[in-house]
């Protein structure tokens, strides 16, 4: 979907607002006066005023980010080396470090928290799609759900780093890799016939997956328990 050309406008016009008073009414009315429109357009563009820019804001950073994607060279590149390659890119993507520190700091409300995981949940899903990522079973969840807990420690890390990025880098390699030994592990866990009474749950729920852009039903979960 296209984003409206005046609230592209308000989220430029935002920004130099929010290192002061971060993502608030106060710097939303600020980026209203800014370009000149009528408040209440504004507030038709974004019911929830500066809260609708910060998640455009993220949202930005994960397109520029894919488009990055399509034109790296990742042919050389090792499968934990292009997700690290992607992550890196997408904090390439951000134009305004403060700007998501502020974020970091509006999502973290507890009011908030569903939104700042949808968003999170949505940059891991685009760097998998940006690598090609086909699966559509449980893996689809599993590959997003462990990407986002590693993107989001990034995150905190590369918000306290004042490297020239090279520690930013080796955490990102660091975080991956304790990725990678933990399915070593669990790939070793589902090959033992000792742990078939524990894993024969986790296949009946890939197996009642119906779409991979769909959360199964967390309800489903204590029954499915029941039956093993």
């Amino acid at each position: 979907m296209q984003t409206d050309p005046v609230k592209l406008q308000l989220l430029d016009a935002i920004g130099p607002h929010v290192a002061f008073d971060g993502w608030s009414p106060t710097a939303f009315d600020a980026a209203v006066a800014d370009i000149g429109i009528d408040p209440a357009h504004a507030a038709t563009l974004c019911p929830r005023g500066a809260v609708d820019l910060a998640i455009l804001s993220h949202q930005q950073g994960d397109a520029a980010m894919t488009q990055a994607m399509q034109t790296a060279d990742l042919a050389d590149m090792r499968y934990s080396e292009k997700v690290a390659h992607a992550i890196r890119l997408r904090l390439d993507a951000v134009p305004d470090k403060e700007a998501v520190r502020r974020a970091t700091t509006l999502f973290a409300l507890p009011h908030m928290a569903p939104d700042g995981a949808k968003l999170i949940w949505g940059t891991a899903d685009a760097i998998w799609t940006a690598l090609g990522d086909t699966s559509d079973d449980i893996n689809w969840y599993s590959k997003r759900s462990i990407l986002s807990a590693v993107y989001g420690s990034v995150v905190l890390y590369w918000l306290g780093d004042t490297s020239d990025g090279s520690a930013t880098d080796a955490f990102i390699a660091r975080r991956i890799d304790n990725v990678m030994q933990f399915e070593k592990v669990k790939a070793q866990i589902n090959a033992n016939p000792l742990f078939k009474p524990l894993t024969g749950p986790l296949g009946r729920l890939a197996a009642s997956v119906k779409a991979p852009n769909q959360m199964p039903d967390l309800d489903d979960l204590p029954g499915m328990w029941r039956r093993s």
